[in-house]
């Protein structure tokens, strides 16, 4: 992967990222720390987006980098990741149900 590869990645996941935090408010604690890990998880994802989804649009790519299937590889981790933190975050919370005595 060349420099401008890794812009064009880091380029998706800002937005990505920026439009899910600030825009749609999904986070778990608002901030800026929340906003540079959903970056970098969004960057994974984005990365990982043409591998897996495949190359989609022959003339919308940049070298290896197809555009779609980076945006959506982005948002689909991300999305991922905040909601496997939501869940077990409340799961955590959430006391687990009392075990009940039978009568005999």
């Amino acid at each position: 992967m060349d420099f401008m590869s890794f812009l064009v990645l880091l380029i998706i996941s800002v937005v990505v990222s920026g439009i899910l935090h600030f825009g749609f408010k999904y986070y778990i604690v608002p901030g800026g720390w929340s906003y540079l890990s959903k970056v970098v998880i969004g960057w994974v994802g984005a990365r990982l987006g043409t591998p897996v989804l495949g190359e989609w649009w022959e003339g919308v790519n940049y070298g290896d980098v197809y555009y779609v299937p980076a945006i959506l590889g982005c948002l689909l981790l991300v999305i991922f990741a905040v909601d496997v933190v939501k869940t077990t975050k409340a799961a955590k919370i959430a006391p687990a149900p009392a075990k009940r005595k039978r009568k005999r």
